[in-house]
């Protein structure tokens, strides 16, 4: 009985730890050899094979696929809004008739 609560418990919960993800197949050259470098499908810049970045859509990459490099707020108190900062690649939670007083964050999904 106690895995049956338990394991429910996990399936309720689950969707609320995972942050957004994808891989990429990687392509071989025709010698079979991995590439000497990548590119981001994202925004097409150029990367050496076996290196890390940040893309311009906020995705921490490599070469093997992209993963949100932020986490989404989902639970906050209902006289705040969020807002993302595309700069700093976060959300920031504030009070919605002053954006200058910030929010406690509840809850939230990702990274």
């Amino acid at each position: 009985m106690k895995f049956l609560v338990g394991s429910l418990f996990l399936c309720a919960v689950l969707h609320l730890s995972q942050s957004f993800c994808y891989k990429k197949q990687l392509e071989m050259t025709p010698d079979g050899k991995p590439p000497t470098y990548c590119v981001d499908t994202d925004d097409g810049t150029k990367h050496a094979f076996g290196s890390k970045w940040r893309n311009s859509h906020c995705m921490d990459c490599t070469c093997g696929g992209c993963c949100a490099a932020y986490s989404t707020p989902r639970q906050f108190p209902p006289d705040c809004m969020m807002e993302f900062d595309k700069e700093n690649c976060k959300y920031n939670v504030f009070k919605k008739n002053d954006r200058t007083k910030s929010c406690p964050v509840f809850g939230s999904v990702g990274k």
